[in-house]
């Protein structure tokens, strides 16, 4: 029997979840903890928007929720400040993104050092940003997938932690392809965030290294 996400546990390791839509992502690391193959817990899922999908999948679970919208705030440096210390007061440890459609600043990177992870549908560094399966189909490229990434000051551009290939099909969708794609984010997002809590890596460069089991 799998823990309760939103449960307090001192043995755990707590993490915070930012995001902007429906949380499928966020879901995928709930479910993960729910089973136990994910050792963690969430202490908070904050979103900029209030009418974001995920924000009723935390609660369903039991989990604190907040709303902290960027446009309340007179800079990105002021919005990024206060999430950084609502994480912080909460005791997390790392933080994921999960459809978090914002750019983070440096307030919040310097506030969780290599400690800040994405989750992107491509084989980065292939087709960051925006839309990056309609990118994958229009440039004709025969494979693409996902990414989990350390979230640096470069768009989608932090050491690569997990991927994984889906192959792109010459019927594809947007549609199809990224509900491809969803599937093998859902799977690499809970085991990225167990590599990095687990704490058994290190960074050289850009590279992320684990050792040899």
């Amino acid at each position: 029997m799998g823990s309760d996400p939103g449960a307090t546990d001192p043995g755990s390791r707590r993490i915070g979840v930012l995001i902007s839509g429906r949380g499928s992502n966020l879901q995928a690391l709930i479910d993960a903890i729910v089973a136990g193959t994910l050792k963690a817990q969430i202490a908070i899922v904050i979103s900029n928007k209030a009418d974001a999908a995920g924000l009723d999948r935390a609660r369903t679970a039991g989990i604190e929720t907040m709303v902290l919208d960027h446009r309340g705030f007179p800079s990105r440096d002021d919005h990024d400040a206060t999430v950084a210390n609502e994480l912080r007061s909460r005791g997390v440890s790392l933080v994921c993104l999960a459809g978090f459609m914002r750019l983070v600043g440096p307030r919040l990177l310097r506030a969780f050092p290599d400690a800040i992870l994405n989750i992107h549908p491509s084989l980065l560094p292939a087709f960051p940003g925006v839309n990056a399966q309609q990118q994958a189909i229009d440039h004709g490229v025969k494979v693409t997938g996902a990414t989990v990434h350390i979230v640096t000051g470069e768009l989608d551009g932090g050491p690569i932690v997990l991927q994984a290939s889906v192959p792109v099909r010459d019927d594809d969708t947007v549609d199809r392809l990224s509900a491809r794609i969803l599937i093998e984010e859902h799977r690499l997002y809970p085991d990225a965030v167990q590599i990095i809590l687990d704490r058994r890596w290190r960074l050289e460069g850009r590279r992320f290294i684990q050792p040899n089991d």
